[in-house]
């Protein structure tokens, strides 16, 4: 149970609701430059650059900083920036793409599988599927952390803040869709930074200066060796789970499709990609700190939640702001994310679902809500059980990651065809089905990716040289949301 006091809890719940209030506003101010369809599920060409890397900063940046980083930084030290370094790694890959992303006016990863293979409604299926788990895992998942943080703050019960968070996350999309959702993480983002960098250094000054850390720490974790602490393995596993997942999140490639110019698309990545090392900072002064402070945890992941209880009151008020906004800002995203592939992919691609404009993002509107409060459902009922869903990082990958990147490179070379995307996504998942079922130690998402690969290749290469009559890309010839 939190030792603050009843005062400090009302202090907090008060705070908290004037983030909420604040997202608020923010969104439906913003949600007014959502005039179409097209600007709630995808914002077209219309996020500034610094827009672009501080909401992608605000959405790669949620509860799994504030719990497992700094457990990691707790027992492994500087090895979190190895973990960062993977997203950037896979931002960098993003990077060497996204100019041809930017000017197809993708709306979802489907659209870009449409693209390289030719439309088909299974191809669209599976990949709007696969494209939609990760965010949905997040979803769920950010819920639980909000819960189990937020609860530690506050005493009140994990079911109260589900559905309090859930409540926010709907008033951020629900105004604009992507361009309510995006901007108000651009202001949230900025606070956000400010608020990792001032809690990074009041837990430095806790542990008694950086001298104090380092007269406690063994030197393996601060020195300059302890970016190697965690140990070969375990970094060798991030890389093959990380750089994967995070070169197939949908959520990353959205703001790609929405960057206002086309010049920008790959700048905003790679910024973004620096920007993610902010994070690193974060857990890494505080999981050393508190490893000076408190050796004798019972786990790595109870250092955040012992630091709350050394905060004083000011900061721990200004704290469960950072929490709300660090989460809402994350949960936000992950949501339109999944809409849009329900709305974009299943409903309009695959069931030929034709509405008007207005009542598109009605629809979209109604799917948010349920995909809310079926997320809040899971979080409620499995608050241990959602590493289940860390899966979805590896399936994803599986699925998409060859049809992606190497369809790219092979697109005007060969005559791609949906049969391949569609061999080549069903072989992704079902290699990583295998691997995981025999326990291999390598990540089960490499088989997957590697069979997905090869499968690709062989029908790449058996499908003859690509005409300019089998293998078009007009950059505006896009059906229209």
């Amino acid at each position: 149970m939190p030792k603050n006091s009843t005062g400090q809890i009302i202090a907090i719940i008060v705070v908290s609701l004037v983030i909420i209030g604040i997202g608020a506003l923010l969104s439906m101010y913003f949600g007014r430059r959502a005039k179409s369809s097209a600007d709630w599920l995808a914002a077209p060409e219309s996020l500034p650059l610094a827009v672009v890397v501080i909401t992608q900063f605000a959405t790669a940046v949620g509860g799994g900083v504030l719990i497992a980083h700094v457990g990691i930084a707790y027992s492994a030290g500087w090895s979190v920036f190895v973990y960062e370094g993977c997203v950037l790694v896979g931002f960098l890959g993003l990077a060497l793409i996204a100019r041809w992303l930017r000017e197809q006016k993708f709306t979802t990863v489907p659209d870009i599988l449409t693209r390289l293979f030719g439309a088909n409604k299974t191809v669209t299926a599976v990949a709007g599927l696969a494209a939609l788990i990760v965010p949905f895992g997040w979803l769920a998942t950010q819920f639980v952390a909000f819960a189990k943080l937020f609860g530690q703050l506050t005493g009140i019960p994990a079911a109260v803040l589900v559905i309090a968070i859930m409540a926010g996350s709907l008033i951020f999309v629900l105004p604009g869709g992507l361009t309510s959702v995006a901007w108000t993480d651009f202001v949230f983002g900025i606070f956000k930074i400010v608020m990792s960098l001032v809690i990074a250094g009041y837990a430095i000054y806790l542990a008694g200066g950086w001298g104090g850390i380092t007269s406690r720490v063994p030197e393996r974790l601060w020195s300059t060796g302890g970016l190697t602490a965690v140990g070969g393995e375990q970094i060798w596993l991030w890389v093959a789970a990380i750089v994967p997942g995070t070169l197939t999140n949908q959520l990353y490639y959205q703001r790609v499709f929405a960057t206002k110019k086309v010049g920008d698309a790959r700048r905003g990545l790679v910024l973004s990609g620096a920007t993610i090392l902010i994070s690193g900072v974060y857990a890494g002064c505080i999981g050393l700190a508190v490893r000076a402070m408190k050796p004798d945890l019972a786990g790595p992941e109870q250092a955040a939640g012992w630091l709350i209880t050394q905060l004083p009151t000011a900061l721990l008020i200004l704290f469960g702001a950072f929490l709300v906004a660090t989460i809402i800002s994350t949960t936000g995203a992950a949501l339109q994310s999944v809409v849009a592939n329900m709305t974009r992919d299943l409903y309009q691609n695959v069931f030929g679902g034709r509405r008007g404009d207005r009542a598109t993002v009605s629809l979209s509107r109604l799917f948010t809500v349920g995909v809310a409060i079926l997320a809040a459902v899971l979080a409620i009922a499995f608050p241990s059980a959602l590493g289940w869903l860390v899966a979805s990082y590896a399936y994803s990958a599986a699925a998409l990651a060859a049809p992606i990147f190497l369809g790219f490179v092979l697109r005007k070379r060969f005559a791609l065809r949906p049969v391949a995307a569609l061999s080549s996504m069903v072989a992704g998942i079902g290699g990583c089905a295998v691997a995981q079922l025999a326990g291999t130690t390598v990540p089960y998402a490499v088989y997957g990716i590697g069979i997905s690969a090869v499968v690709l290749l062989v029908f790449g290469v058996t499908s003859g040289a690509a005409t300019s009559s089998t293998a078009p890309e007009p950059s505006d010839s896009k059906e229209k949301v």
